[in-house]
């Protein structure tokens, strides 16, 4: 199966489409009675409703626009994605940051360097709060797509940056089968040229970090070992440095749960998925510090949700109404795809949670 050159929702695939996600996700006939409910398993240690720790991390998408079509890709993302958010959804943002102590901004998208407002964004940031730690998740490509972009690495480092990237693999062959052909070659250029600034070297300070996640319809090995095996093959092939190493699940949510339905993968997953549940990871799910914005400013419990739409259970569902007290009470929306974060040793934005 070869990269689709757009994404499912230019496609008018049905996948294109969050409810019917969620009618496949309910299925009892493609899963038989081997998946029960994922409230259920809540129930049985106390959690459900499950409910937020504290809201710790504020996670924004600022757009679907990307210059990839990744097959796994859970946002459908692609350069036919017009979804951007506007600068003033952007200001209302920044007015949430400067009144409430977030410890993380997590920027993410697409490739959220393609939102035209992004620097600005960045750097409005900054100026109400130059102690939050700013994550952004770049897909490594997009520094080389446009001579435009060339100078991201100094400007992540100017504004104190973590940077998040992608890499499935060390090999050109898995992770261009993943994400397109040439990305390897560009993300190994684009590492470099991030450790030419600082960026992954000890003692800067300059956090890089990769993400891992399987390429096919199985769950991630053990995140310390694949670590280990990352930086002894990018050191020895392209001297390349980096700091931790993300392992995380496929979602069985857009591109990657029509991948599982085409290869006939998806019930089998779905099962590998239930026999991995681990309590412990449940206890300690992303969505219970983390709050996730939508490029048009609607709010959701992870990133997860905002693809199959299902917003906040809290009357200030977009962010012109936020309300801190009501949406720290809230309860969180479960459905059948947190099975994902809560198999083996969990999966989080940030890896293993267990």
């Amino acid at each position: 199966m070869s990269n689709p050159v757009k994404s499912l929702k230019a496609q008018k695939s049905q996948l294109g489409e969050s409810a019917f996600q969620l009618k496949v996700l309910n299925d009892k006939e493609l899963l038989g009675n081997n998946v029960p409910l994922f409230r259920d398993k809540l129930e049985d240690i106390n959690l459900f409703p499950l409910k937020p720790t504290k809201l710790e991390i504020f996670q924004i998408n600022v757009g679907k626009m990307c210059n990839q079509v990744c097959k796994h890709c859970h946002v459908d993302a692609g350069p036919d994605r017009k979804e951007i958010m506007t600068r003033e959804t952007m200001q209302q943002c920044v007015d949430i940051i400067a009144k409430y102590k977030f410890t993380t901004l997590d920027l993410t998208g697409g490739a959220p360097e393609m939102n035209n407002n992004f620097r600005w964004f960045i750097e409005e940031i900054r100026k109400v709060d130059a102690e939050i730690k700013i994550i952004v998740r770049c897909n490594l490509t997009i520094i080389l797509a446009n001579p435009k972009y060339h100078d991201l690495p100094d400007f992540f480092k100017n504004n104190n940056i973590e940077v998040v990237s992608s890499l499935p693999a060390t090999s050109a062959s898995r992770t261009d089968s993943q994400r397109g052909d040439g990305v390897f070659e560009d993300s190994i250029k684009a590492l470099q040229m991030l450790n030419a600034v600082g960026y992954g070297m000890e003692g800067t300070g300059l956090n890089l970090n990769l993400v891992y996640n399987p390429a096919g319809a199985f769950l991630p090995a053990g995140q310390a070992g694949l670590e280990k095996e990352f930086k002894r093959v990018l050191k020895t092939k392209f001297n390349i440095e980096f700091n931790s190493l993300f392992a995380i699940t496929n979602i069985p949510i857009s591109r990657y749960l029509d991948y599982l339905l085409v290869s006939g993968n998806y019930a089998a997953y779905m099962e590998k998925l239930v026999a991995a549940y681990n309590p412990v990871a449940a206890s300690n799910v992303m969505c219970r510090n983390t709050l996730s914005i939508g490029w048009d400013g609607y709010l959701y419990d992870c990133d997860f949700n905002q693809m199959l739409e299902l917003k906040v259970a809290a009357k200030a569902k977009h962010i012109s109404e936020f309300d801190y007290d009501e949406l720290s009470n809230r309860s969180i929306i479960v459905n059948q795809h947190c099975y994902g974060c809560t198999a083996g040793a969990g999966s989080s934005c940030g890896g293993e949670v267990a």
